[in-house]
C-alpha cells in the first residue's frame, strides 16, 4: 500500500478527532505549555493543506518536522491530561503514515 493511501487513511479515521481536541488541549495547556500554541497553528496549516490540495500529493514534509521539533518527537510532558497525550499520540501516527 503507498504512503499516499495509509496516510489518508488515517488522516480520515483520526484527524475528525484532533480538530476537536487540539484546540482543547491549547486553550487548557497553552499557558503552562506555550509550545502547544505552535502545535496548534502547526496542525491547522496541515489540515488547510490537506483541504487545498484534494486529490493532489500532499507536501507536509515542513510541518510534521517543526511538529517533530516543537514537541521534541510527540514527547508527553508529566504534567498534562489524557488528552494532550492522546493529541501527541495521534499526530505521531499520522506523521509516521505520511512518512511511510
Amino acid at each position: 500500500m503507498s504512503n499516499q493511501s495509509t496516510f489518508s487513511q488515517v488522516k480520515e479515521s483520526i484527524f475528525p478527532t484532533l480538530e476537536q481536541y487540539v484546540p482543547i488541549v491549547a486553550r487548557v495547556h497553552g499557558e503552562n505549555h506555550p509550545e502547544f500554541h505552535e502545535v496548534h497553528r502547526l496542525f491547522n496549516a496541515i489540515i488547510e493543506k490537506t483541504q487545498a490540495a484534494g486529490s493532489e500529493k500532499l507536501d507536509l514534509n515542513e510541518e510534521f518536522t517543526q511538529l517533530r521539533a516543537v514537541s521534541n518527537d510527540y514527547t508527553v510532558p508529566d504534567d498534562v491530561c489524557e488528552s494532550y497525550e492522546a493529541v501527541y499520540q495521534m499526530l505521531a501516527e499520522a506523521d509516521k503514515a505520511y512518512q511511510d
